[in-house]
């Protein structure tokens, strides 16, 4: 029974590291991207949020801003928005 306890323990502390790592990493990623964005290298997503490059192949002009997206689905949301 004991050992049975211990073993419980220690998974569970394996599985705390593990998934704390995950979030360290995503969080790292996060702030990257939040001052790739303040130096202007990245631009946000106005549909999903996504944080994607300034020169991105998917955007479109509206008057003198650009606007940039993740992906067509995100386009063609948001022109069905704006329409």
């Amino acid at each position: 029974m004991l050992k049975f306890v211990i073993l419980a323990v220690a998974c569970f502390i394996l599985y705390k590291l593990v998934t704390n790592d995950k979030k360290k990493k995503v969080d790292v990623k996060n702030k990257q991207e939040e001052k790739l964005a303040q130096e202007g290298v990245l631009v946000k997503d106005p549909v999903c949020g996504t944080y994607v490059s300034k020169e991105s192949d998917i955007r479109i002009k509206e008057g003198e801003e650009v606007k940039c997206f993740c992906s067509y689905e995100c386009r063609d949301k948001y022109l069905k928005m704006v329409d």
